[in-house]
């Protein structure tokens, strides 16, 4: 990484030495509010069909240089302002531009609804935008959170440096619906399938703006955008050059049940800098470190799984499966065994997740963009992105992630009409101690004792207990103790050096729990506008190819090759798929009626080619008031991990649902569904604890068990239907915005669990097939336990609707609020698993903030709230509780510095809540900033 960043930083130096300025005409000017006479946040000057511009600094001094000899036109734009055109006739007077306030600016400029310029009011599809003033005034703690704060968009935070934004329902801990973009940029960590939150985006100082489409967008965008996108703008350093400072400070853990108060600390700092006309450079690193929040949920997971075994008992449950408890849990670390004449399920002890890992956090990146101009409308840029994480994320377990490595390579051109990118992105998790924290638990009780000695030495402890005239409960309790004798306890040398050796092995199934990717992938796209070629239509024509690289671990992924010849087990393999599109956008009744219809294929390894089409209408009786309807059709193929996972994970092994990783061990084809084993072995145990013989209440009860009917994985389908209206009122005071959804899936992706006897074949009879009920209700070594990959059997539907209001009371006070709303409508009881739909009914955000209420200091306060819902994940289910929190911020500008400190927190009011079943109580974070500019 040093080696990188050395030569990287060379070639900088070389090219800004070689580098000559051509001439250049200089114009200077300041830009102010024409009401207030002060700057406003942000403005932009641009020289009108050109790519040369620049920013205003905080003082609303700019300059701007051009090769072009004046006379000519600007266009000075800013948020909340009208945009205005100047004619500069000569570079002599410095111009002073007053910017007249407009009340609701909803006139920009937006490219990701349907990858060309368009106006936001007319954009096909429901769009929201996060532009540099509202980034500037969010009361959150940094930009990407504001993002939960935007219509439409839930939040689920698994660290404090993790948080994974979704939209329109089926949320989860890994979103791999939901595409995660940095200037079109797929941020994607290749192994674990989703983006690892802004780990290697843009600092504070270097976002421009962001643009998020709630939502199925595969038809415009392919690659399993079938939730929704966002996509990061990054500043153009030829229009934001100079250098800037960002520091952020703040303190969490205030009043916390587990932690004293810590502190938090991030610094950032860009670079940016014209060279000449034609070249120019930016860089930007940042690091920060602080104390995550802690996940110390003691909820009991047993009898919410069906469990009924010990039900009899009332102060004690030996078979007890806390969540944020490992090595506990009831489908791998369980045994049944007989105590004084009745069956007990037991569980042997584990350990809480805040004695396995320290909660420290941090993130580190760095990236260097090298752009040249051939002219004024064609460019070519190469970027490099680092980062390194340390925080906390989510599959089925809980993984703390400690230094993962993601890099990035990426090549852009762009003109008027073509726009070419190719890029490449490596990970690399077990560069230090990345570990799953559930096998770490699990491999340390069997490093202190093997399970068939734990429960002889649990059987006896109870024995000696209850034979002295001790009630069943205390006896059970008196057996755990006798039992673990001599365990690992955490805070002790013996423990910390037993945890040290096994997070370092890569091994979950019995003795490590390592955390090793190497996963890479090499992307290219284009497209090509045709619009100067072809008058009576705009044209857009695009393709996109993608390779994986996956370097098999020995944990999670394995090479398929291998099942069948041994010399492929370290040999890396390839999963790809490529796609193209066609796009015309045609606009009649006087540009008042606007069409906008494509179509996609997509071809992915392993699966037919799959079409996707969208076909919307916009209608814009005036430009203030547009109605649009769209009809799009798409299709998500299996991540890598859906796929090809192939874990070790504490006795149940997950497994990916393509037929050359899973077909071997012939599941899909003999095993018995777990909810049907829960089932039946509930019973079998309430038979014998009435008298009935294990082999007489195994044939009554045998046929309970289901055999699985499910099989391979296929892509999953979405019809979705959209349609939505944004409006202008009240003399421009008052901005509407509002979108009704429905979706219709099938093939839906999704987990099932899975037991499979050792041996015999389901179904059939004589010998070891007559004996599979036995093996299963034995459990333990006679059989497999599986998480499988596949899809839902049953169609699945789900619809939902929001509304965005802001509404200005004065020029200098602004109020706003959205809801939105989500449900499942459709979900059929003959599946075996229920898709995890994991999204609030209700979100409510509503905000207020204020421009220069005393000079030079600005404010702004969002209060969120969302309502209960029910979390379904393979670690852990349940109700999530209803919640509210204020977020607040206080901003004084510093002019003549050039710099400003904002004040601020989320979640102010320090009600500890959670936003999923299995994750982090999150509290009040208080912070300062502080934003230095400087040319």
């Amino acid at each position: 990484m040093k080696r990188n960043l050395l030569v990287l930083l060379l070639l900088v130096l070389t090219l800004t030495i070689s580098v000559n300025a051509q001439s250049k005409y200089t114009i200077r000017g300041i830009v102010t509010d024409s009401t207030n006479k002060v700057p406003p946040a942000s403005a932009s000057i641009k020289i009108k069909e050109s790519k040369a511009g620049t920013v205003a600094n905080s003082d609303g001094s700019f300059t701007l240089q051009s090769n072009s000899k004046p006379p000519f036109t600007i266009i000075v734009s800013s948020a909340g302002f009208t945009t205005q055109e100047y004619l500069v006739r000569d570079t002599i007077q410095e111009l002073h531009i007053n910017l007249s306030t407009e009340i609701v600016m909803m006139d920009q400029i937006i490219v990701s609804a349907s990858r060309i310029k368009e106006s936001f009011l007319r954009s096909p599809v429901t769009i929201e935008v996060l532009n540099q003033a509202a980034i500037q005034q969010t009361p959150s703690s940094n930009f990407f959170d504001a993002l939960e704060n935007m219509k439409g968009v839930q939040m689920t935070t698994l660290s404090l440096g993790f948080k994974v934004p979704n939209t329109r329902g089926f949320a989860g801990t890994t979103n791999s619906r939901f595409l995660q973009m940095v200037d079109g940029i797929d941020n994607i960590s290749p192994g674990i399938g989703a983006p690892i939150a802004n780990a290697i985006g843009p600092t504070e100082l270097d976002i421009e703006s962001i643009e998020l489409i709630p939502g199925a967008a595969s038809a415009t965008y392919g690659l399993n955008a079938i939730n929704g996108i966002s996509n990061m703008k990054t500043k153009d350093p030829f229009k934001s050059e100079g250098l800037s400072f960002y520091n952020r400070t703040g303190v969490n853990h205030i009043n916390s049940s587990v932690s004293s108060a810590t502190l938090f600390n991030e610094f950032s700092i860009r670079y940016a800098k014209i060279l000449s006309s034609k070249f120019a450079f930016k860089i930007n690193g940042s690091y920060s470190k602080g104390t995550d929040w802690y996940a110390d949920d003691h909820s009991d997971q047993y009898f919410k799984a069906g469990n009924k075994t010990n039900s009899s008992l009332s102060n004690i449950n030996p078979g007890e499966d806390l969540i944020n408890k490992y090595g506990d849990e009831y489908n791998s670390d369980l045994k049944t065994i007989k105590l004084a004449g009745k069956n007990y399920d037991i569980s042997r002890t584990g350990y809480f997740e805040k004695d396995l890992t320290d909660y420290k956090i941090g993130n580190k990146k760095f990236d260097l963009g090298l752009f040249y101009k051939f002219n004024d409308k064609s460019q070519l840029s190469y970027t490099y992105r680092i980062g390194s994480a340390s925080n906390y994320y989510q599959r089925g377990n809980r993984i703390r992630l400690d230094g993962e490595v993601i890099q990035q390579h990426v090549a852009t051109y762009k003109s008027d009409a073509l726009s070419l990118q190719a890029y490449y992105t490596k990970e690399n998790t077990g560069g230090t101690g990345s570990f799953n924290i559930r096998p770490l638990a699990e491999n340390i009780d069997l490093a202190f004792k093997k399970p068939a000695q734990w429960y002889r030495d649990f059987t006896k402890g109870f024995n000696n207990s209850y034979n002295i005239g001790n009630s069943i409960e205390q006896s059970l309790a008196d057996a755990r103790s006798f039992a673990d004798d001599g365990r690992y306890l955490p805070g002790t040398p013996a423990f910390d050096n037993v945890r040290n050796q096994i997070i370092h092995i890569n091994n979950w199934d019995t003795v490590g729990a390592q955390l090793l990717l190497k996963s890479a992938f090499v992307h290219m796209e284009g497209q090509y506008d045709w619009s100067k070629k072809i008058k009576w239509v705009q044209l857009l024509t695009g393709f996109n190819f993608r390779k994986y690289i996956i370097t098999p671990d020995g944990n999670e992924y394995v090479n398929p090759s291998s099942f069948i010849d041994t010399k492929f087990i370290n040999k890396d393999f390839y999963y790809q798929n490529y796609g193209g599109f066609v796009q015309g956008t045609k606009k009649i009744l006087a540009d008042k009626l606007k069409f906008v219809g494509s179509v996609r294929i997509d071809k992915s390894d392993y699966f037919d080619a799959k079409i996707n089409p969208r076909l919307a209408i916009v209608y814009s009786p005036q430009n203030q008031h547009n109605f649009r309807v769209s009809f799009q059709n798409g299709f998500r193929f299996p991540t890598l991990f859906e796929g090809f996972a192939f874990v070790n994970n504490g006795g149940v092994k997950r497994l990916g649902g393509l037929k050359t990783v899973s077909e071997h061990l012939n599941v899909f084809e003999n095993s018995y569904l777990n909810t049907s084993v829960t089932a039946f072995k509930n019973a079998v145990n309430s038979d014998i604890n009435n008298g009935v013989s294990q082999s007489d209440a195994i044939k009554k009860d045998q046929a309970l068990l289901l055999k699985n009917y499910y099989t391979y994985i296929q892509p999953e389908h979405l019809n979705s239907l959209e349609i939505g209206y944004k409006g202008i009122w009240l003399n421009n005071k008052l901005f509407v915005d509002a979108d009704y959804y429905l979706n219709v899936y099938n093939n839906f992706i999704g987990q099932l669990d899975v037991t499979q006897p050792y041996k015999g074949t389901i179904g059939l009879t004589g010998g070891q097939n007559d004996s599979t009920a036995t093996y299963v209700y034995n459990g333990g070594s006679q059989v497999k336990k599986f998480k499988m990959w596949t899809n839902s059997k049953s169609n699945i539907s789900n619809q939902g609707a929001s509304l965005g209001l802001t509404y200005n009371l004065n020029k200098k006070l602004q109020v706003g609020g959205n809801v939105s709303f989500a449900q499942i409508i459709q979900i059929s009881n003959t599946d075996a698993f229920t898709p995890a739909f994991n999204t609030p009914g209700w979100i409510t955000n509503l905000s207020i903030s204020g421009k220069e209420i005393v000079k030079n200091i600005n404010y702004s306060i969002m209060w969120h709230w969302q309502d209960k819902f029910y979390w379904n994940s393979p670690l852990a289910n349940g109700d999530v509780a209803a919640y509210s929190s204020v977020d607040a911020q206080l901003t004084y500008s510093l002019k003549k510095l050039k710099a400003r400190i904002k004040v601020g927190g989320s979640n102010i009011l320090n009600h500890y809540y959670r936003q999923y079943i299995g994750g982090p109580s999150i509290g009040g974070f208080y912070y300062t900033t502080f934003v230095l500019e400087v040319k």
